[in-house]
């Protein structure tokens, strides 16, 4: 089987088993585009970074996946799953070829062969890391925070995403000064715009 047909046939499905799409709050993103590419000498780009899917649960993206035909191996999309979530920021990457899904955790480095994907609550738990007996200050208005969707008609590029989230933690976290430092033309007033 060639990507498409892996992707479609055994690995679309096994994450509907896991509750992927399904379970309330919890959202697939396919083709996810990261970034249009390196510009080149002569103005030309460099292939574009596209994850093959984005696990998204609570409004909060937590893992990328990596699928590769069924008839690679299990480690041809290792790398590539890697450099999405340190892109992204994300705490899981996986890479998968339908037949083994090999996990990567990004905060502590283990990484190993696992038999399905988490749920959408077991990621999001492992993403949270232990969870708390009590909700805190803080834990509620990030709860608040992921109830809100970001809108609007451009698409936000993968650092603007991770600098709303930072400063919609900081203020939930009871911080008052933030300072965001961001190059120009880097798109300041959609991410303020998107926090406001």
């Amino acid at each position: 089987m060639n990507e498409a047909e892996t992707r479609a046939e055994i690995i679309d499905p096994k994450l509907r088993e896991s509750g992927w799409g399904t379970v309330e709050g919890s959202k697939v993103m396919r083709e996810f585009h990261i970034s249009p590419g390196k510009i080149k000498t002569g103005a030309e780009r460099r292939s574009e970074a596209v994850a093959d899917y984005i696990l998204v649960h609570k409004g909060r993206k937590l893992a990328v996946i990596e699928a590769k035909s069924s008839l690679r191996v299990i480690g041809d999309g290792v790398a590539q799953a890697k450099d999405y979530a340190q892109k992204l920021r994300l705490d899981y990457a996986y890479s998968t070829n339908g037949k083994e899904i090999y996990q990567i955790c990004m905060d502590s480095g283990a990484e190993g062969l696992v038999e399905r994907f988490p749920s959408p609550d077991e990621l999001w738990n492992m993403a949270a890391g232990e969870i708390k007996a009590e909700v805190s200050d803080s834990d509620l208005w990030k709860s608040k925070f992921e109830s809100v969707a970001q809108g609007g008609i451009f698409e936000l590029r993968f650092y603007q995403d991770i600098a709303i989230q930072r400063v919609l933690d900081a203020v939930a976290d009871g911080k008052k000064r933030m300072l965001l430092t961001l190059a120009t033309g880097t798109g300041k007033t959609m991410i303020a715009f998107q926090i406001a």
